[in-house]
């Protein structure tokens, strides 16, 4: 193939949003039965690698071999790992706050605000930032330098991830932290190391995408975009912070600790 299949692609979106869709209302009879609709959580992440596994079989005939192999494997290996972490964080617990608080609010039935509000609202999200996982896949380009500097971007992000989730869950495990504000380690060096690797996570998926031309580019640029606003105005750090607000010692972890993007933290 020498150009850019839009039928083929177009194809795939609307399998992998019907695929999306299904994963999500399975999700939510499961929260139904449980009584607990943090489950959606975990299906975030298993969503997003079944969307890249999906347009890896969709793209055979289309897309360069080594460009849909490698963003498959690192968005399958996101996505497990983030859904692995989010059911073992989980476990024992109960409803998410965050949840709890919206369904207090809702207006009429609770169960059809929580599937609109968040399980379809979820799965449009994991269509919409999957983009660049699909469009890459139908570039016929070969890999040059632009895939391996966004494999490194990648790497980063999966590093801040892994690392701060470790860290954090160490932290957490110990009674004698309970109340305490989490300032070590990567957490030392930016208070959400964890939303910062996803943000590297999705740009380096996007640098991929690019990699293949212009047409992939511009069909997959609203994601990391989306992604971005979500993590540093949306549901990530701006509730999370509004949440730790109160604790003993948050005024001056904040004012020595990056709000996002790592440095060394402030003295004095």
């Amino acid at each position: 193939m020498s150009s850019f299949t839009w039928g083929m692609f177009a194809a795939n979106l609307g399998w992998t949003a019907a695929m999306v869709l299904a994963i999500m209302l399975v999700t939510f009879a499961t929260g139904l039965i449980l009584n607990m609709h943090r489950v959606v959580d975990v299906a975030w992440g298993l969503a997003f690698a079944a969307v890249a596994a999906v347009t890896f079989g969709l793209s055979g005939a289309n897309g360069d071999p080594g460009r849909r192999l490698l963003v498959t494997v690192l968005t399958v290996l996101w996505g497990l790992r983030l859904a692995l972490h989010i059911s073992r964080r989980g476990r024992s617990h109960g409803e998410d706050p965050r949840y709890e608080a919206m369904l207090a609010r809702a207006p009429g039935n609770r169960n059809l605000y929580a599937l609109r509000m968040i399980y379809l609202l979820q799965g449009a999200l994991v269509w919409l930032v999957s983009l660049p996982v699909q469009a890459a896949q139908y570039a016929p380009r070969p890999l040059s330098p632009i895939a391996f500097a966004g494999l490194a971007v990648w790497a980063v992000g999966m590093l801040f991830e892994a690392v701060g989730d470790a860290q954090l869950a160490r932290f957490k495990a110990d009674p004698a932290n309970r109340g305490r504000i989490m300032a070590r380690g990567l957490w030392s060096w930016t208070r959400h190391p964890n939303y910062f690797g996803d943000f590297c996570v999705w740009w380096g998926l996007f640098l991929i995408a690019c990699d293949g031309g212009y047409q992939a580019a511009a069909v997959s640029v609203v994601s990391p975009l989306v992604m971005t606003v979500l993590l540093t105005r949306g549901s990530g750090k701006r509730l999370l912070e509004r949440h730790m607000a109160g604790r003993p010692g948050w005024d001056a972890y904040r004012a020595r600790t990056s709000g996002f993007f790592p440095r060394p933290p402030r003295r004095g």
